[in-house]
């Protein structure tokens, strides 16, 4: 499944490794075959869309900003 109003390298199909839930706010780690993924979103969305390790699901990217340091 992927949705095709969204560019495809936006979209990483993957399953949840690992829900840090917070008062607020959740930390949602999607493993995907590019690698690991992590997501914030609201406790409440986390909830609403019956999220458990374990589901399938897919991450859209959104990024306005990238930075880069030196090490």
């Amino acid at each position: 499944m992927s949705i095709s109003s969204i560019n495809a390298r936006n979209q990483f199909r993957g399953r949840i490794k690992e829900i840090i839930e917070g008062p607020v706010v959740s930390e949602v780690d999607i493993e995907t075959p590019a690698g690991l993924v992590t997501s914030v979103i609201t406790t409440r969305s986390v909830h609403d869309l019956e999220l458990r390790v374990g589901s399938e699901v897919i991450a859209f990217v959104k990024a306005t900003e990238v930075s880069v340091a030196k090490l």
